[in-house]
């Protein structure tokens, strides 16, 4: 009997299910990605050392993903495969944004507790390590939630699914970032940092929760997958052996998703520094007193940005994988991320020019729709039924991977290249550079057979 007759289609409502808690992850991630920095940079961080705190994410996302891949593979319990995964790593985090912009109340709090004197880096430390908790635990949730697709989805329907996980993650992110805007254009009320990640860790719960209530697990059907019929587990070095036996294709879609996310967390992890700093050419945070009422204004810009961003997203996540299915994932994906190209370059040039630098974030969310459903949707093909958890967590050391790259060399680069005056720097340098890696995937996706 084939996948596709085992697992019964989704409809409509079956996939805006799915979806619905990767909408409530991107509360997370959004707030994670847009005011780290603003949080870090208050309590003294350069340039640098923000980079630094952003290794977090590409270090969790290497080892605890693959390593809850596989254990979410072999897990059984009442609850299910994925549920105790999603459910768990989700609280966590939930708690865990609530404290971050708390990091300096926190210090002085362990310095009465214990009657020790921290240091006057104290804050940060405990943001740092705080941030570290965040991207570990919503990796705990991210890689058994992709495991989900091919684990309870039929074959033929994956690029559909990818598509609404890529809508989810447009809308979700264009909610949580015009919340605080939106707020202070209507009502003249600036919400502050702290209630901006408390909603979030509200939101993602809320909705991790929906998903595992209404989404039943490929674990309680009838057509069991063969491996767990026989009680066999893999240690990880056996699934990562397999991973790359797939097929030869498998190689170029790790290739294409390396040097892809260099560039896409070229614009993630600077593009509030770059609107603030650079854009609204705000002093350095760390180095100098400015203004409050213009550091909240260029904060809700940067808000703004990555909703444009995710907005685009939104909207063209359905029409692409409809495009997808007509001319094939990598025609499509080809175009979008040279888009994209086209849209640092913009960036870089126009970074004095409000307006257009708004324009170039939104051509840049067509190529981040596309980066989050196709190269998902074409390695789904060569997955093997019982190992979805542990391939899509191997999958994800090619996105975590190349984020090292630009938090230590984007960083330090960044972090060299003082203006006249220094108290700024030129954060336009991090989209030359993600241009140039998103050529290079472009090319890369060329050669991929489908």
């Amino acid at each position: 009997m084939s996948e596709s007759t085992e697992l019964k289609r989704f409809t409509t409502i079956n996939f805006l299910n799915l979806a619905l808690g990767f909408l409530g992850l991107q509360f997370a991630w959004q707030m994670r990605i847009a005011l780290a920095e603003p949080v870090t940079s208050g309590l003294g961080a350069s340039p640098l050392l923000y980079s630094l705190i952003w290794l977090a994410g590409p270090f969790s996302g290497m080892v605890v993903q693959p390593i809850v891949g596989v254990l979410s593979d072999n897990t059984k319990s009442k609850f299910g495969r994925r549920r105790p995964y999603l459910l768990g790593g989700t609280l966590i985090t939930a708690l865990a944004l609530w404290a971050f912009p708390h990091s300096a109340g926190i210090s002085d709090i362990i310095s009465k507790l214990f009657h020790f004197n921290m240091p006057a880096w104290g804050g940060l430390l405990i943001a740092a390590i705080l941030i570290w908790v965040i991207d570990a635990c919503i990796n705990i949730a991210q890689g058994p939630y992709r495991s989900l697709i091919p684990d309870v989805v039929p074959k033929e329907q994956h690029a559909n699914a990818n598509s609404y996980i890529s809508l989810a993650i447009g809308l979700g992110s264009v909610i949580a970032m015009v919340v605080a805007p939106l707020l202070k254009f209507l009502f003249d009320y600036q919400m502050p940092i702290d209630a901006q990640f408390l909603m979030a860790g509200i939101a993602f719960t809320l909705a991790m929760i929906w998903t595992c209530l209404t989404i039943k697990e490929r674990s309680t059907l009838k057509a069991d997958v063969a491996q767990e019929q026989q009680g066999e587990k893999q240690s990880f070095a056996q699934s990562l052996k397999e991973f790359f036996l797939l097929s030869p294709e498998v190689k170029k879609i790790c290739l294409m998703q390396f040097f892809t996310w260099i560039g896409m967390m070229c614009l993630l992890i600077y593009i509030t520094p770059f609107a603030i700093h650079t854009v609204y050419n705000i002093p350095d945070l760390a180095t100098a007193v400015v203004d409050k009422a213009m550091e909240q204004t260029a904060q809700n810009y940067a808000l703004i940005c990555l909703a444009v961003f995710n907005f685009v997203c939104f909207v063209i996540a359905i029409p692409l994988a409809n495009l997808a299915n007509k001319f094939g994932n990598k025609k499509v994906h080809i175009v979008s991320m040279l888009s994209m190209v086209l849209a640092y370059l913009g960036l870089a040039i126009f970074r004095h020019n409000q307006a257009a630098v708004l324009f170039f974030m939104g051509l840049s969310g067509i190529g981040w729709a596309s980066v989050c459903a196709l190269p998902f949707a074409m390695l789904s093909k060569y997955i093997k039924p019982g190992t979805e958890g542990s391939v899509m967590g191997i999958f994800n050391i090619f996105i975590a991977g190349p984020q090292v790259f630009v938090c230590t060399l984007v960083g330090w680069l960044i972090n060299i290249s003082v203006m006249s005056g220094g108290l700024n720097h030129h954060y336009e340098l991090t989209f030359y550079i993600g241009a140039g890696c998103l050529l290079l995937a472009s090319l890369v996706t060329s050669a991929i057979k489908e």
